[in-house]
């Protein structure tokens, strides 16, 4: 389903899609819960009136320490986000867990919109920032924020090299085709060395030989938090494999935290161009 077609239903068992209705909020803010710490950076930044996070939206840090959580991404507290009162629900089909969302949507009161969104391309990302910015009525804001992150990013840039890009270790994971990672890798001019698999290809049976299938491999810090000492361990296996450590939230959050990340995908393109075998 994608982001930009969720439609309203009051009760949706089967189907990921936004329930409830708009509401008029005149007499008073309206009431966020975000359950996606990409989307929950976003909403902070158009100044909304966030009541409830799960543990790990950690931007923006003040936040953090001050709102209500609601769990994990894949653990919500339904109790506890019924009890907040929510107006509105921001939740992603990759981040949080069909069942639980659906179980939101069937209890949360007929006002209460629950909005999921899909993000595997920057297409989809525009799309959902506009939607989420009509659902909080803040449209000129989100409109001036997308134009703001279509400047920094620019046109997609032509390949300079090809990378993997892990997700994992033990097993080794990677992102492959029809994520955002990947169409943000592209955009950069970063071919994906696993492209053409699965979304997230398990390399298991390779992962006790290190690092598999490509030259060059780029390690997050996120999902699983690749450090120097993983990159060291790995290079001393592989020394004529290059590894760079790249900040995960540059390739993986959407909304707001694009805006301040160009400089970076830039750096990891022009690694990436330095240490690609010669064509």
């Amino acid at each position: 389903m994608s982001a930009a077609n969720v439609t309203a239903s009051h009760h949706c068992k089967s189907d990921w899609r936004a329930h409830g209705a708009k509401v008029d909020h005149y007499l008073r803010p309206m009431r966020v819960v975000s359950l996606v710490p990409s989307w929950t950076e976003f909403l902070h930044d158009l100044d909304s009136h966030v009541v409830g996070q799960t543990k790990f939206c950690v931007r923006p840090m003040s936040a953090f320490r001050s709102v209500d959580r609601i769990g994990g991404t894949k653990t919500i507290d339904v109790e506890k986000i019924l009890a907040l009162q929510p107006d509105l629900v921001v939740a992603n089909k990759e981040e949080n867990d069909r069942e639980q969302v659906q179980e939101l949507m069937v209890r949360c009161p007929a006002h209460c919109e629950v909005v999921v969104t899909d993000i595997r391309s920057l297409d989809s990302v525009w799309r959902a920032m506009h939607q989420l910015g009509e659902s909080l009525e803040k449209r000129q804001e989100t409109n001036q924020m997308v134009t703001q992150i279509q400047e920094r990013w620019g046109e997609a840039k032509p390949l300079v090299g090809k990378a993997g890009y892990a997700v994992w270790s033990k097993p080794w994971m990677a992102a492959g085709t029809d994520t955002f990672i990947h169409h943000v890798m592209q955009h950069w001019g970063i071919g994906n060395a696993l492209e053409g698999t699965s979304r997230y290809p398990s390399l298991a049976e390779e992962s006790s030989r290190g690092v598999p299938h490509a030259p060059l491999w780029l390690l997050p810090s996120e999902p699983f938090p690749f450090q120097q000492k993983h990159l060291a361990a790995l290079q001393e296996e592989h020394p004529l494999t290059a590894l760079r450590l790249v900040d995960g939230e540059a390739f993986s959050w959407y909304g707001s935290r694009m805006l301040h990340v160009a400089a970076h995908l830039q750096e990891v393109a022009d690694w990436v161009a330095k240490c690609s075998p010669a064509s």
